[in-house]
C-alpha cells in the first residue's frame, strides 16, 4: 500500500494512479511547487517511476514538518506520540492548547498533531497568520502505531533522494529543465492573490497562467490539477487555450462534501499537460497517446 505520511486537504492520493502514466519514462526530477502531502511523487516512487524529488511549499511550517518526515523520523513520531496520549483525557481542551503551542512555537510534532485532528485535513490560517482551523471532536486523530507505519514507509520511499525547499512555487520552477516533470496543485481558483482564511497564501489566475506562460516558452514538461466540477457545479475557469494545453477530464470519485449533505455527486478534476509534455509523450509512446488528442483543449481564449 502507498503511505500517506499525514492527511491534507487537497491530496491527490486517490487519483495518484490516474496521473502516474503521463509521467515520461525518461523523467529526471519530479517536482512538486505545490507539495501538500506529495501524494503524486510517493506514488511514483512507490512504483519506481522516478529516481529523483523536489517538495516545495509556500508554507515554512509545513516544509518543516516534511524535513521531520525524512531526516528526523524518530524523533517526530515521539512527540507526536506523547500528544496523541496526553489528549486522551480531554481531547477537545487539549487540542487549542497545542494549537497555542504551536502558534508560539511551530514544530513539526505539533503541526503533526494538528493535521491529524483538524476538519478533513483542511489548514486555515487567520489574517495575521495564526493557524485557526478547528478540530474534528469525533476522532482522536491517527494512532501513534499506524502514523509510524505510514511515516517510516514514506521516509523508507523518499528519504536521501529527495530535495526540499520553502518558498514561491516560481522559485521551485526555476530550478527544472527539460528532463524534469512539474506537478502543480495550486489552491482551488478563488481564493486571492493575498493570504486568506482558506489557504497559506492565494495565487491569483492571471498570475499563474503568465507562469505557465513562461514554462511553456522554456519548454518545461508540467502537469497541472487546477479546475473541475462536483455534479452540476464547475469549480473555476478553464486554463485558457492560448497556453496550448491538453484537457483530460480525471474522474475522482464520490464528493465528500456532498456525502455529508446526503447527496451522491461526482467530482470530475481537470488535469492539464503541457505542450512540451505532450511531444514528450507522443514521442514515446504514440499509441498510448493518440486517444490525447481527441480531448477537448481549454476553451477560454
Amino acid at each position: 500500500m502507498i503511505p500517506q505520511p499525514f492527511p491534507y486537504q487537497g491530496s491527490k492520493r486517490r487519483i495518484a494512479n490516474q496521473i502516474l502514466p503521463y509521467i515520461p519514462a525518461d523523467t529526471r526530477t519530479l517536482i512538486e511547487p505545490f507539495c501538500g502531502s506529495a501524494a503524486v511523487s510517493i506514488a511514483a516512487a512507490a512504483n519506481g517511476l522516478v529516481r529523483s524529488f523536489a517538495l516545495n511549499d509556500l508554507n515554512p511550517s509545513l516544509m518543516d514538518l516534511w524535513r521531520a518526515v525524512l531526516d528526523e523520523p524518530g524523533d517526530l513520531l515521539a512527540g507526536y506520540s506523547r500528544l496523541w496520549n496526553e489528549q486522551l483525557p480531554d481531547r477537545k481542551a487539549y487540542f487549542f492548547k497545542v494549537r497555542e503551542d504551536f502558534n508560539a512555537d511551530p514544530k513539526p510534532h505539533r503541526f503533526l498533531y494538528l493535521l491529524a485532528r483538524i476538519v478533513k485535513g483542511s489548514v486555515r490560517y487567520s489574517a495575521d497568520g495564526r493557524f485557526n482551523q478547528s478540530a474534528d471532536n469525533r476522532r482522536s486523530g491517527m494512532h501513534p502505531t499506524r502514523m509510524r507505519r505510514q511515516i517510516m514507509a514514506t521516509c523508507e520511499l523518499m528519504s536521501g533522494r529527495t530535495q526540499l525547499t520553502a518558498g514561491d512555487f516560481r522559485l521551485a520552477a526555476e530550478t527544472a529543465d527539460v528532463a524534469d516533470l512539474l506537478y502543480m496543485d495550486p489552491p482551488y481558483q478563488g481564493t486571492s492573490s493575498a493570504r486568506d482564511h482558506r489557504y497559506y497564501s492565494g495565487l491569483a489566475f492571471e498570475e499563474f497562467v503568465d507562469s505557465l506562460a513562461g514554462m511553456n516558452a522554456r519548454r518545461l514538461s508540467y502537469i497541472v490539477s487546477y479546475d473541475g466540477s462536483t455534479g452540476a457545479k464547475k469549480h473555476g475557469e478553464y486554463l485558457p487555450s492560448s497556453l496550448e494545453l491538453v484537457r483530460l477530464d480525471v474522474d475522482a470519485g464520490v464528493s465528500t462534501q456532498s456525502t455529508l449533505l446526503g447527496d451522491r455527486s461526482m467530482t470530475v478534476e481537470s488535469l492539464y499537460l503541457s505542450p512540451a509534455l505532450s511531444a514528450r509523450l507522443q514521442e514515446s509512446s504514440p499509441v498510448f497517446l493518440r486517444p490525447l488528442q481527441m480531448t477537448q483543449s481549454a476553451e477560454v481564449s
